[in-house]
C-alpha cells in the first residue's frame, strides 16, 4: 500500500462519471490545466453542494486516460487500468475531511484478457465484510466472455461464468448483485439474456421479433418497469413494460423523433407511475426531458444550453448528471424535477437572419425551397421544429452546478454559440467562439474535428479556450461525415475520406475568406487534430494560397492506405470499416498528404506524440522529411514538434497547457511564441 499526500487542483476536464447505486458518491477521471490525468471522488449529500476529491497519485503520476473507474460507498474508487491485455485493478481512497490529507493506493488483482470492463454492483450487495464490490467482465478472440466478483480487500477476483460469445451493456434485475442483464452479440444480432451469478447460467430476456435486434436500457427491480431499444418496430426505438407483467412491449411515438437520437439516463420510481429522464442528443448540443407513461408525451425540461453527460442518477436529494458548456468546465449538475417543470419550457429561440458587421452575399442552404440571407443564420439545436429549444441561460430555479472551475485570473471562460452555415449540400452546424462579431476578428482559426465518426459539441475545450483567449475568434465546423445529424450525415464519407468533407470545408473557407478580403483582413489559419488534421493538409495543399494564413496540425495522418500501412491492428480494423483506404476517383486527384505536400504553400506547425498509439508517429516523420525533400526550411516554411512520452491524445495530457500555448501563439502569428 502506497500513501501519497493529496495537492489541490483545479480540473478543467472531467470524463468517464459513475455513480453509486445509492447516489451517495460519484468518481470521475479529471485533468487539471496541466493535463495530467488523476481519480475524483465525489461526495453526494442528500442536501447541499457536491464536493469533489481529488485523488493524486503517489510520485507525480498520472493515470491514464483510458483507465476506467467505480465509484464504491465508501467514497473509495475503484480503478482498473488498462495496458494492452494485462488490466490492473487498484483501490484508491481518500481520507474524510477533517481526518487526515492521505491518499492511499492499494493493489488489488490483475485480470489478463484482451477486453476488460467493469460494472458496479447494486448497493444491497456490499453488505458485509468482504463483499464483492464489482464485476469485472473480460472479452477474448474465441470469442467469449468471463466474468469475476471484485472485492476490494485484495483476494483474488472469482470466476464466476465463461459465457460463449461478447457480451455489452449491464442492468441489474434486483438489488442484491444476483441477476445481470447483458447484451449478447450472436452472429451480428444483439439481444439481452440474464446471467444468474450463483449459478452461472444463461437465459433469455428479450426476444421481440424476428431477427430484432433487443436491448435493455433502464429496469426498476421493485415496479418491474423496463425501457429498452429495440428496431422490432421497423426503425431502432425506445419502449416500455412491465417485466413479468404478460402485456405486450409498447413503443410509443413521442419516444421516436426522426434524425435525434434519445438517450434514457435515470429512473425514478413514483406514485403516478416510472418518471424517466431522457438525455436528447443532436448535434452539437443536448437538452433533457421527462417521460412518463402516465403523460404519452415528452416533457421538456429548462436546463442551460451545452452538454450533458449521458449517465445519471436520480433520488430524493435530485436528478444528478454531468454537465459541461464551452464556458463551464465539466461538472455535476443536481435539478430538481419538479421545479423545473414549474418554470415551464424554455422559450423557444429566433431562427431569422443573425446580425453580422458586414453585408452579406445571399447563398443558398441547399434545401429546396430555401434561402438565407447569407451563409450564416442562428440555429440552437438539437430540437427538432415544434419542440421547445434549450435556454442560452440556466434557469432560476432548479438546476445547480457544483465543481465547475472558474478561470484563474478570476475572470470568466469565453463563451461559444451554435451557429448553422450553409454549406455545399445542406446546412452546417458549428460551434463558435468570437461573439456575433467573429467574422470581423483580426484573427480567425477554422478548425476540424478528429474521427471522422465525431463531432465538435457545445462544451468545454481548454485548446480552444486557449486559442479564444490568446483573441482568435474560432468556427469549428460539424462538416459531413460529422456524427449527431442523422445516418446519412455521418455516412457521408463512408469509403470517402477527404471527400464530401473536403468539399464542405472548401466551401466554407472560400466564402470566409472572400468576406474577410473585403474587409481588409487576413485568411483563415487552419487547425485540426488526427483525422481533422488530414482534412486540414489537404484543404492547404487545395484552397488557393491567399485563402488559407496558416495551418497547424495535430497528430495527422497522410492518407487513409498509409495509416493501414503502419498503424496497429485495432486501427487498422476501425479503418477498414469505415472504408478509409478507399480511393476516391474525381478531379481532386488521391487524397495522399505526402503526393501533396509541394501545393502547402502556407506556414506550417506539426505536432505529433512520440507514443502515438493510433496514428503512428512516422506518419508526420515521413511528411517532414518531404518537406525538407522539396526544398522547404525548417524553422522558417514549417516547424516540426514531437511531444516525448506523449500518446494520441497529447492535447489531453500531461504537459498539454505547453501545446495549447504554442498552437495558440502560431495560429495567431504564424510563430510558436
Amino acid at each position: 500500500m502506497t500513501v501519497v499526500t493529496r495537492t489541490a487542483t483545479q480540473a478543467l476536464r472531467r470524463l468517464g462519471f459513475t455513480f453509486t447505486a445509492d447516489g451517495s458518491h460519484a468518481a470521475c477521471l479529471a485533468s487539471a490545466a496541466d493535463g495530467g490525468w488523476y481519480a475524483e471522488s465525489w461526495q453526494l449529500p442528500a442536501s447541499g453542494p457536491a464536493v469533489p476529491v481529488p485523488l493524486a497519485l503517489p510520485g507525480n503520476r498520472s493515470e491514464n486516460l483510458r483507465s476506467e473507474l467505480v465509484a464504491l460507498p465508501d467514497g473509495s474508487v475503484l480503478v482498473c487500468r488498462h495496458d494492452g491485455e494485462r488490466h490492473d485493478l487498484v483501490l484508491l481512497d481518500a481520507a474524510r475531511p477533517g481526518t487526515g490529507p492521505a491518499t492511499t493506493e492499494r493493489a488489488l488483482a490483475t485480470l489478463k484478457r484482451p477486453g476488460l470492463r467493469l460494472l458496479p454492483l447494486p448497493d444491497q450487495a456490499h453488505d458485509g465484510p468482504g463483499a464483492p464490490v464489482a464485476v469485472a467482465l473480460g472479452s477474448d478472440t474465441r470469442p467469449a466472455t468471463t466474468v469475476w466478483l471484485v472485492r476490494a480487500d485484495g483476494s483474488e477476483p472469482r470466476q464466476v461464468a465463461e459465457l460463449p460469445g461478447l457480451h455489452g451493456g449491464g442492468v441489474w434485475l434486483d438489488r442484491t448483485g444476483s441477476l445481470l442483464a447483458l447484451d449478447r452479440v450472436d452472429a451480428g444480432t444483439v439481444r439481452t439474456v440474464v446471467l444468474d451469478l450463483r449459478t452461472g447460467l444463461v437465459t433469455p430476456l428479450l426476444e421481440i421479433g424476428e431477427g430484432s435486434n433487443d436491448r435493455l436500457v433502464l429496469f426498476d427491480p421493485d415496479s418491474r418497469f423496463a425501457m429498452v431499444r429495440s428496431d422490432a418496430p421497423g426503425t431502432d426505438r425506445l419502449g416500455w413494460g412491465l417485466l413479468g407483467g404478460g402485456e405486450p412491449l409498447r413503443f410509443p411515438e413521442c419516444l421516436h423523433v426522426a434524425g435525434v437520437f434519445l438517450r434514457p439516463v435515470a429512473l425514478r420510481p413514483a406514485p403516478d407511475g416510472a418518471r424517466v429522464a431522457v438525455q436528447i442528443d443532436h448535434g452539437a448540443g443536448s437538452t433533457l426531458a421527462l417521460w412518463r407513461p402516465a403523460a404519452g408525451r415528452l416533457e421538456p425540461l429548462a436546463v442551460p444550453a451545452g452538454r450533458l453527460g449521458a449517465v445519471g442518477h436520480w433520488s430524493a436529494a435530485g436528478l444528478r448528471l454531468p454537465y459541461s458548456a464551452p464556458d463551464h468546465p465539466a461538472a455535476l449538475a443536481t435539478l430538481d424535477v419538479d421545479a423545473l417543470l414549474a418554470h415551464g419550457p424554455a422559450p423557444a429561440t429566433g431562427s431569422g437572419p443573425m446580425p453580422l458587421p458586414l453585408q452579406l452575399a445571399p447563398l443558398g442552404s441547399g434545401l429546396p425551397g430555401s434561402a438565407l440571407t447569407g451563409p450564416w443564420r442562428d440555429a440552437v439545436l438539437p430540437w427538432q421544429p415544434g419542440l421547445p429549444r434549450a435556454p442560452r441561460t440556466a434557469p432560476a430555479a432548479g438546476w445547480r452546478l457544483d465543481g465547475s472551475t472558474p478561470p484563474g485570473d478570476g475572470g470568466r471562460w469565453h463563451p461559444a454559440q451554435s451557429l448553422e452555415l450553409a454549406g455545399p449540400a445542406g446546412p452546417l452546424e458549428a460551434v463558435v467562439y468570437g461573439g456575433d462579431a467573429w467574422l470581423s476578428s483580426p484573427h480567425l482559426v477554422l478548425a476540424l474535428h478528429g474521427g471522422p465518426a465525431d463531432a465538435w459539441r457545445l462544451e468545454f475545450d481548454p485548446a480552444l479556450q486557449r486559442m479564444a483567449a490568446g483573441g482568435l475568434a474560432v468556427l469549428a465546423p460539424n462538416q459531413r461525415g460529422s456524427t449527431g445529424y442523422g445516418v446519412a450525415h455521418a455516412m457521408a464519407v463512408r469509403g470517402a475520406w477527404g471527400g464530401p468533407d473536403l468539399d464542405d470545408v472548401l466551401y466554407l473557407l472560400d466564402g470566409i475568406a472572400g468576406q474577410r478580403a473585403a474587409l481588409g483582413l487576413e485568411p483563415p489559419a487552419l487547425f485540426g487534430v488526427s483525422y481533422g488534421a488530414f482534412l486540414a493538409l489537404l484543404t492547404a495543399a487545395h484552397a488557393p494560397a491567399e485563402q488559407v494564413a496558416r495551418c497547424a496540425v495535430v497528430a495527422p495522418f497522410l492518407s487513409g492506405a498509409r495509416l493501414l500501412a503502419e498503424a496497429a491492428p485495432p486501427v487498422r480494423a476501425l479503418t477498414t470499416r469505415l472504408g478509409g483506404g478507399e480511393p476516391i476517383a474525381d478531379a481532386r486527384g488521391p487524397r495522399d498528404v505526402l503526393q501533396l505536400a509541394h501545393r502547402i504553400g502556407a506556414p506550417l506547425l506539426v505536432v505529433h506524440g512520440d507514443r502515438d498509439e493510433v496514428v503512428p508517429v512516422s506518419q508526420s516523420r515521413s511528411l517532414r522529411h518531404e518537406l525538407l525533400r522539396i526544398g522547404r526550411t525548417e524553422g522558417a516554411d514549417f516547424r516540426y514538434v514531437e511531444a516525448a512520452g506523449a500518446g494520441h491524445e497529447v492535447l489531453a495530457e500531461e504537459g498539454a497547457a505547453v501545446l495549447h500555448e504554442l498552437l495558440a501563439a502560431f495560429l495567431r502569428t504564424g510563430r510558436p511564441g
